[in-house]
């Protein structure tokens, strides 16, 4: 009965009278992901390209929608898992990801960390060692050529040519760490994204004090002090605020990935793309 339905559906897409049209997409789009295959046969069965565009487009919005779900629903859990926050943002633009392929890739980068990594190492040891392969072995780095790209804000993408911005870098960096048992969480600076390692056996009520040390995973690892983000805030003007200098939560990193999206695609022209990364983001004000 739902195959027959949905097929019935599917051949009214072309239908001219707006009305009709509307009502046919809104039902369609109420069978969800069930409807895709559907879609996509009907798709590659036309010669036409007017009903060729509006499955593409109905398809995009079924996406998006369960897009937008997942998100919530992530937010809604709390955020905990920082790669999975991430590997939806991703599903925006590759819908079709292989999201175990994506998994697969960092836990072989967290594999080679491991085989080489003594317990018994300081932090600075640790990231020296995270760093070398990371940046050396692996060959992140930077994208200082093309900085604006959204592609630096892809996972698949960044993991695909080793090049991304402060932020792409830094959570895959983090959640390696974090595999690990290696206390490395993100740090939420006006205009760039660092990394703190945090002194797990201090349990102060000052995040601030209780980091060891901050990691700037856009410049190959480099290891920096508090007093750098004192210098670093005076040289833009910006009063110090407590916030700049402790780990923030995961759901700040993902709503930066968000807005790092929106700003690229403004730059790029692609309004549609902004309006609905603008509603992704609208998803943490609930």
């Amino acid at each position: 009965m739902e195959t027959k339905e949905i097929n019935s559906l599917i051949k009214l897409l072309d239908d001219p009278d707006p009305q009709i049209f509307s009502h046919v997409e809104d039902k369609l789009l109420s069978y969800g992901n069930v409807a895709i295959g559907y879609l996509e046969r009907a798709w590659e069965q036309s010669f036409d390209a007017v009903l060729q565009g509006r499955i593409e487009n109905l398809v995009h919005k079924i996406q998006y929608q369960n897009v937008k779900e997942d998100l919530a629903l992530w937010h809604q859990s709390g955020g905990f898992d920082l790669l999975r926050g991430f590997l939806i943002i991703n599903r925006y633009q590759y819908p079709d990801l292989n999201e175990e392929k994506i998994i697969q890739q960092i836990d072989a980068i967290k594999r080679d960390v491991w085989l080489q990594m003594m317990y018994e190492a300081s932090p600075v040891e640790k990231v020296k060692l995270l760093n070398h392969i990371f940046y050396n072995v692996y060959g992140f780095s930077g994208n200082t050529k093309n900085h604006q790209s959204p592609q630096n804000s892809y996972l698949n993408q960044v993991l695909e040519t080793k090049k991304g911005n402060q932020i792409s870098l830094a959570i895959i960096y983090s959640v390696i760490a974090q595999k690990l048992d290696i206390p490395i969480y993100g740090v939420n600076l006006p205009q760039h994204f660092i990394l703190a390692y945090v002194d797990e056996f201090e349990k102060s009520d000052d995040a601030e004090s209780n980091v060891l040390f901050y990691i700037n995973v856009f410049n190959k690892g480099y290891i920096f002090a508090k007093r750098d983000i004192d210098q670093f805030l005076r040289q833009l003007q910006i009063k110090p605020e407590r916030f700049f200098y402790e780990p923030c939560s995961n759901v700040e990193i993902i709503k930066r990935v968000l807005r790092n999206l929106i700003s690229a695609y403004e730059k790029a022209g692609a309004n549609d793309k902004v309006k609905e990364l603008i509603k992704l983001l609208e998803v943490f004000a609930n």
